[in-house]
């Protein structure tokens, strides 16, 4: 499983942000946020020692090239994870799941690294796909994009090569969640923040994680409809007002 590693960049010792959990936001974006701000430091450390070889060439995987954006997004990964959590209403089990399939990824592809470059458009991607198996409903593409910042065009691709790049691979048993539950949790304690549960409560009874003998039964679940804007100067509408928008390049 990814594990965060050191601090450290480029010598620097990072600081990243206060991890707090505040009394409307699942503890799970907190756990989460952490161990990624790690894993993307350290694997930032790599590019940078990589990159200071004799050829002066990165020897680095393209796997996840089309997830990479032209600089790193301003937005800080705690605030991002925040972001998608208000305005999806996706169900807290989803960033679990969305984590697992971060780190199927870097198993299936050991030469392509999670960086600060790629880890936004990987973390909209990812939920996404998690809310579509996990949610009874869920917020189509249009939305996701917008709260993620990317274009609704953009986020179609990103969805179809993450499935690509997983080979489908997008079931995830109760005894998997679980046991990335716990490495989070352990994550957390090994670093020093003490021990923060994540939630195992699912959104509803329905919106359950499948068991392996349940696999070839998955039922399809209803998106909720939200109007496309291609025609029109009106916004898609939003479980709650977007207080600004984001725009990643």
């Amino acid at each position: 499983m990814l594990t965060g590693g050191e601090y450290t960049n480029h010598g620097r010792q990072l600081q990243p942000e206060t991890c707090q959990t505040e009394l409307n936001l699942p503890r799970v974006l907190c756990v989460l946020s952490s161990t990624l701000e790690k894993l993307v430091a350290r694997n930032e450390k790599l590019v940078h020692e990589l990159s200071q070889e004799v050829d002066g060439s990165i020897r680095i995987g393209k796997s996840l090239n089309a997830f990479h954006g032209v600089r790193a997004p301003s937005i800080s990964i705690p605030k991002y994870l925040e972001r998608i959590y208000k305005y999806t209403n996706c169900s807290p089990s989803c960033f679990v799941v969305g984590y697992v399939y971060i780190d199927r990824l870097t198993h299936l592809h050991p030469d392509s690294l999670v960086i600060s470059l790629n880890i936004h458009r990987l973390l909209v991607t990812s939920v996404m796909i998690a809310s579509k198996m996990l949610d009874d409903e869920h917020y189509n593409n249009a939305v996701y994009a917008r709260v993620g910042g990317v274009s609704n065009a953009e986020l179609n691709k990103l969805e179809l090569e993450l499935l690509f790049l997983l080979d489908f691979g997008v079931m995830v048993s109760s005894r998997v969640f679980e046991s990335y539950c716990l490495h989070l949790e352990k994550e957390m304690v090994v670093n020093g923040t003490g021990l923060i549960k994540v939630e195992r409560a699912l959104a509803s009874p329905k919106a359950m994680l499948m068991d392996e003998r349940d696999h070839n039964h998955l039922n399809h679940e209803p998106e909720i409809l939200v109007e496309d804007d291609n025609n029109s100067n009106q916004s898609s509408p939003l479980p709650q007002i977007l207080d600004s928008e984001l725009t990643f390049s």
